[in-house]
C-alpha cells in the first residue's frame, strides 16, 4: 500500500525523471513527503516564483527530450505556472506540470484556490486532466509521458486533490514510456531525391524539435553529400554548426535581407523538422499562404503541423532521428549544379556577423565575438525576449545542438532559469544567461535558486535603461512620445552580491572580457552588468535613425 503521492514519484522515477522544479505549496504537501522518502533519487528544486519554476522544467524538456518537471500549487501558482506551459506549447517541449488541487469533496464550490485547471489549460496546453483516484495514478502518468513526447513534443497538466495524494492504494506500477517515433515511407524518400535533383536554386530550413547529436550528424552529412546551404528557424540556430560551410544563417528576427532574398529566389525549400511559424517566415510572408511560390517539402513529426497553414508539395511525418537515419540512403546521381550558390550564401553569412559599430561605449557585436571564440563548443546559452537578444542570435556562432535555450513563445524571463536548470543538468558545461533590464526582472529572483543549489551560470544583463523592443516599434509608430518605456534600474552587480553571488559592472567593450573571466573563476553564479545605449536599438539600426524614418 503506497498513497497516491508515493505511487506518484515512483511512476516519474521509474521513466527515468530525477528532478522537478517547483514552489511549494500545502496543496501537494504528501507530494513533498515523498520525495523526503525518496531523495537519494529524486530531488526536488524550490524556486522563488513558479514562473521561473517552469520555466526550468520546460528548459530541462529543450535538454533531455523527456518531460521536465514541475509541480505548482492551486490557484496563484498554477496560474504563474501558465507562462512555462505557454512556452513549451509553442517551442514543442515535452513537459508535464503537476498541480495541486482541492480535495474532491470541496470541488466545484469555487473553493479556495479553486481552478479547473482541464477548462484554463487546455488551450495551451496537449492534455490537461485531473487524476481522482489514487490507484489510477500509473495510468495518467504513463498518458502523460506519452502525450507529451509523441509527434509534435509539449506539455500536459495534470491536478492533483489533495485526498488523492494521501488516499492509500495497491497499485502496480506502470512502465517506462518512451516516445513514439515515426517514419519516413520510401516513396517519401524517392520523391525528395527527384525533387532535388530536379532543384536550379534549392536552400534546407532546419528547425523544431528531437535533434539528437546522432540526428544532427546524419542531417549534416545529407547536406555534404548534396551541397545544399542550409539556414534555421527561429531561435534554432543550434541545428547545425554554425561555422559549416553550408550553414547560412538564421530566419528569425532580423535576419539577413541577402537570406530571405534567398528564400524568395529559391525554387526548392526542404523544411526539416521546424513549424512554418509566424516569426519563421516573417509574418507569413517570407512563405505564401496556402500555396507556396517555391516547391516546398516539409518534414515535421506531428502530422497536425503538416499542410496547417502552407500546403506542402511533399509532406513527411517523421521524426528527426527516423528521418536522418533515411537521408543516409540519399545521395545524388551526379554532382549537384548548386554549389555555387551555396558558397555564395556563406559569404553573405560571414559578412552579416562581423561585428559592427553601433553608439555608445558598449559595442554588443565586438562582445560576442569575443565570446565565440572563448566559449567551449558545448557551452549553452540561454535568452528571455527583448531586442538584446538580437546581438546573440546574430553575432554568437552555436556549434552543436542543446546549446541554445531560447523561447520561441517570445517570453520574457526565460533565460536566467533555463541557465540554472541547464547548469544543474550539465554542471561541467559552461552555462550563460542572456536577460535585458526588463527580462531579468521578471524572474530575477531566481539568483537565489542558483545560489542555493551552486548553479554557477554567468549571467549577462544588458542594461539600455528601457524596454528596449517596444521602445523601438514606438519610435516606428509614434517617433519621439515615449511613453511607458523608460526603466529605471538597481544596480545589478550589487544586487547579484546581496543574493550571494559575484557582481561586476562593464561600461566599456575593452572591460568585458576581464570581468568575464573574472565572473568565470569564481567557480559560482555570477552576474555582469552591462551598460549598454539604448540609441543602439538593434544591430541594424538607431533610435535616431528610426525616428527620421517615421517622419
Amino acid at each position: 500500500m503506497r498513497t497516491g503521492a508515493e505511487i506518484l514519484i515512483d511512476q516519474l522515477i521509474l521513466n527515468g525523471a530525477d528532478t522537478a522544479f517547483g514552489v511549494p505549496g500545502e496543496s501537494y504537501l504528501a507530494v513533498l513527503d515523498a520525495i523526503h522518502g525518496r531523495r537519494d533519487r529524486f530531488r526536488f528544486v524550490a524556486c522563488r516564483q513558479e514562473g521561473g519554476a517552469a520555466f526550468m522544467a520546460e528548459a530541462w524538456g529543450k535538454l533531455t527530450g523527456r518531460p521536465g518537471i514541475a509541480f505548482a500549487t492551486r490557484g496563484p501558482g498554477a496560474t504563474n505556472a501558465a507562462i512555462g506551459v505557454h512556452t513549451a506549447m509553442q517551442d514543442s517541449t515535452p513537459m508535464i506540470l503537476f498541480i495541486g488541487q482541492v480535495g474532491s469533496g470541496d470541488s466545484e464550490r469555487e473553493a479556495f484556490q479553486e481552478v479547473d485547471y482541464r477548462r484554463f489549460f487546455s488551450p495551451i496546453a496537449k492534455w490537461a486532466a485531473q487524476i481522482d483516484r489514487a490507484d489510477r495514478v500509473p495510468e495518467f502518468v504513463q498518458r502523460a509521458y506519452a502525450v507529451a513526447m509523441a509527434g509534435r513534443p509539449g506539455p500536459v497538466v495534470l491536478a492533483l486533490p489533495e485526498d488523492m495524494l494521501t488516499a492509500q492504494a495497491e497499485v502496480a506500477d506502470g512502465r517506462r514510456i518512451e516516445a513514439a517515433g515515426a517514419a519516413p515511407r520510401p516513396a517519401d524518400m524517392t520523391g525528395l531525391k527527384a525533387m532535388l535533383a530536379a532543384a536550379r536554386r534549392p536552400l534546407a530550413i532546419l528547425g523544431g524539435p528531437g535533434w539528437t547529436q546522432s540526428a544532427a550528424d546524419g542531417v549534416r552529412g545529407f547536406l555534404e553529400r548534396w551541397s545544399l546551404p542550409a539556414a534555421t528557424s527561429f531561435r534554432a540556430k543550434d541545428r547545425l554548426d554554425n561555422a559549416h560551410p553550408l550553414y547560412v544563417g538564421d530566419l528569425g528576427i532580423g535576419a539577413d535581407p541577402k537570406l530571405i532574398a534567398r528564400v524568395a529566389e529559391s525554387d526548392l525549400l526542404l523544411v526539416i523538422g521546424a513549424r512554418l511559424d509566424e516569426m519563421t517566415t516573417g509574418g507569413y510572408e517570407r512563405i505564401a499562404v496556402p500555396l507556396a511560390a517555391q516547391g516546398l517539402v516539409h518534414v515535421h513529426p506531428g502530422p497536425d503541423e503538416l499542410h496547417r497553414v502552407t500546403r506542402a508539395d511533399l509532406a513527411i511525418c517523421a521524426d528527426m532521428a527516423s528521418f536522418a537515419a533515411a537521408l543516409a540512403e540519399l545521395s545524388p546521381d551526379a554532382p549537384p549544379v548548386w554549389a555555387g550558390e551555396a558558397q555564395e550564401a556563406r559569404a553573405a553569412y560571414e559578412a552579416f556577423i562581423r561585428p559592427v559599430s553601433p553608439p555608445g561605449a558598449v559595442n554588443p557585436s565586438a562582445i560576442f565575438a569575443f565570446l565565440r571564440e572563448r566559449l567551449p563548443e558545448d557551452a549553452i546559452l540561454t535568452n528571455g525576449a527583448g531586442n538584446y537578444a538580437g546581438w546573440l542570435h546574430r553575432f554568437h556562432l552555436h556549434r552543436r545542438p542543446g546549446t541554445q535555450l531560447a523561447p520561441q513563445s517570445g517570453a520574457m524571463g526565460y533565460g536566467l532559469p533555463a541557465a540554472i536548470a541547464a547548469k544543474l543538468k550539465h554542471p561541467e558545461r559552461v552555462v550563460i544567461a542572456n536577460a535585458g533590464d526588463g527580462c531579468f526582472l521578471m524572474n530575477g529572483q531566481e539568483m537565489a535558486t542558483a545560489v542555493q543549489y551552486g548553479a554557477a551560470v554567468v549571467v549577462l544583463v544588458w542594461d539600455n535603461g528601457s524596454y528596449g523592443t517596444i521602445r523601438m516599434h514606438q519610435e516606428r509608430h509614434y517617433p519621439g512620445r515615449v511613453s511607458g518605456t523608460d526603466l529605471r534600474n538597481p544596480d545589478f552587480a550589487a544586487l547579484a552580491r546581496s543574493y550571494g553571488a559575484a557582481g561586476f559592472s562593464v561600461t566599456e567593450t575593452a572591460t568585458f572580457a576581464p570581468a568575464f573571466e573574472a565572473a568565470l573563476a569564481t567557480g559560482g553564479p555570477a552576474l555582469i552588468h552591462i551598460r549598454t545605449d539604448v540609441e543602439a536599438i538593434t544591430p541594424a539600426t538607431t533610435i535616431s535613425a528610426l525616428r527620421a524614418a517615421a517622419r
